[in-house]
């Protein structure tokens, strides 16, 4: 059954950013979503304090004092953000995600039920007639004395009645009213703490199914690492995840901060002849050699910040992909480009002392793969890369004709395979004057081939080796295409499959003339050469069963 799924759209109007935070649980993704709102009113808060100071011409000097304290600190951020995690536990309090709020809306009083005044007597003294002598003396004056104390009395009493009932209306209106009060907090408390228990109930879901390594609980608990780790406001926090179970890899695809955005004030100054805050920038090497560090810095503790919080054991391995904007000069328009990638495991990461690595020279062992300057904006072919749904399919074009629009490439027939793979390599050499030879071909659906190209510096003999596979390619298909790349006298070998690879395979190819290419590779490019295609394991897995 389908995991239900829900989402909430975060926009930030004064920051102009826009985030949507998903995921199988409501109550998670609402957590999830307040964390990152409140992180944005603390960016907001700052933006906004310093722009009232600026405004007010007679603080220029506290102005510039505190602009100075902020530069030295978002420097000193920049050289200090792989140092920042490593005094940091990265794990998930599970305990700190539920709400343990007590429900502070006061219950209504009870009304003080209102006195009821005294009955009036008839034998009290102020209803007895005063009757002077003259009044004995003629009945007529004292009938009208008796009579007149009577209707007093009688008076006074119907009046008592009339309060008497008032009051008890009163009464009864104020405990009824209390009543219902009553249950309307009593409603609202009920409800409070049973969407309480709601949401605490949600994160102990999560947590199960994270400990029972579902693989969307991984990734949502890796969304919530990468979440809760605190950069500088001018670092964006735009990533996608996946997880590939089959071996145990989480694929990161993060935003980069770009030179633009990066600090680079080394001191602002108040000059008082002119009234004014002036701002001294970094000279352009040092600015250069610190934007290169801390994207070095971003990578290394990315990864580090996963494996630390990983308690189940679910990552065997971490690629990462780290994309920035750039400006495509020859068509004048921003492109997004990935300038540095790595695939790491476990135990080769967990081995390092990072308080103690140079960032760039450790990235470098550690195989990574990017430009000599990071600054420059070189996009690169991500090692291992998130396949997307609409990266599957793309507009058909002249070209191949031998698989029909929307082949599953995992279920076609091996001999077409074979041509397929021919033909598309023929294509991405032949812009150089290179040819392609297929030189064998067997049921397995492996295809072997020989590429010469011609270029003088980068060209040579290429073994390309390709794999129609449903399930995972391990590390023994990679050495078998380095012996044959040793064997023929080749200067480079590609391997390319329908589905993926494992993290063996990866760490065997590092350091060698190997290029792996997985099914979403295989898919663009395809797409590069004009061709429409899919890839779906699931069902070529029942084709080839049935056949």
């Amino acid at each position: 059954m389908a995991r239900a799924s829900y989402y909430i759209d975060l926009r930030h109007e004064g920051l102009k950013k826009f985030r949507r935070i998903s995921g199988p649980e409501k109550f998670v993704v609402e957590q999830r979503a307040r964390v990152q709102l409140e992180a944005w009113e603390r960016d907001w808060q700052r933006i906004t304090s310093r722009a009232a100071l600026a405004n007010a011409k007679q603080a220029q000097k506290e102005l510039a004092a505190q602009r100075n304290r902020e530069a030295a600190e978002a420097l000193a951020s920049v050289d200090g953000v792989l140092a920042h995690t490593l005094n940091v536990n990265d794990r998930i309090d599970w305990q700190a995600l539920k709400v343990s709020a007590t429900y502070d809306e006061p219950a209504p009083v009870r009304p003080t039920r209102l006195e009821m005044p005294t009955e009036p007597h008839q034998e009290s003294p102020q209803y007895q007639p005063r009757l002077s002598w003259i009044d004995r003396l003629f009945s007529a004056r004292q009938r009208t004395k008796i009579e007149a104390a009577r209707r007093e009395f009688d008076r006074d009493h119907d009046a008592w009645i009339a309060q008497v009932a008032d009051l008890e209306q009163k009464n009864g209106d104020a405990v009824a009213s209390f009543e219902t009060a009553m249950k309307v907090w009593e409603g609202e408390r009920d409800a409070f703490l049973k969407l309480q228990r709601e949401k605490n109930e949600a994160v102990d879901r999560q947590r199960v199914a994270y400990e029972a390594k579902d693989p969307g609980a991984i990734v949502e608990y890796c969304d919530l690492v990468l979440s809760a780790s605190s950069y500088p406001d001018w670092v964006p926090r735009d990533f996608d995840l996946q997880y590939l179970p089959d071996t145990k890899t989480l694929i990161v695809e993060l935003q980069l901060p770009t030179p633009e955005s990066m600090p680079r004030v080394k001191e602002v100054r108040y000059v008082q002849s002119k009234d004014a805050v002036e701002e001294v920038p970094l000279p352009e090497p040092v600015f250069v050699k610190m934007y290169d560090k801390l994207l070095y810095q971003i990578v290394l503790r990315t990864v580090h910040e996963l494996f630390e919080a990983d308690t189940i054991n679910a990552l065997d391995s971490v690629a990462f992909n780290g994309w920035a904007r750039s400006l495509d000069k020859g068509r004048g328009k921003e492109v997004t480009v990935c300038i540095l990638s790595l695939h790491v495991t476990r135990g080769e990461f967990t081995d390092i002392n990072l308080a103690q690595v140079d960032p760039k020279v450790c990235f470098k062992d550690l195989k990574g793969v990017g430009s000599s300057k990071l600054h420059g904006m070189m996009a690169i072919a991500p090692i291992l890369q998130i396949d997307r749904s609409d990266r599957r399919f793309v507009p058909a074009q002249p070209g191949m004709e031998e698989a029909a629009t929307g082949t599953n490439l995992a279920a076609m027939d091996w001999e077409e395979f074979e041509h397929l793979i021919r033909e598309v390599f023929q294509k991405e050499f032949s812009g150089s004057g290179g040819e392609v030879k297929v030189t064998r071909a067997s049921r397995d659906g492996g295809v072997d081939a020989v590429a010469f190209d011609p270029d003088p510096i980068r060209g040579g003999k290429i073994v390309i080796q390709a794999k129609r596979y449903t399930n995972t390619v391990g590390v023994s298909a990679v050495r078998d295409l380095y012996g044959t790349l040793l064997n023929e006298g080749a200067t480079k070998g590609i391997l390319v499959t329908t589905s993926d690879y494992g993290p063996d395979a990866y760490e065997f190819s590092k350091g060698k003339p190997i290029t792996l290419l997985s099914g979403s590779h295989l898919l663009h490019l395809l797409e590069k050469h004009g061709h429409r295609a899919r890839i779906d394991l699931q069902e070529a897995k029942k084709e080839l069963k049935e056949e």
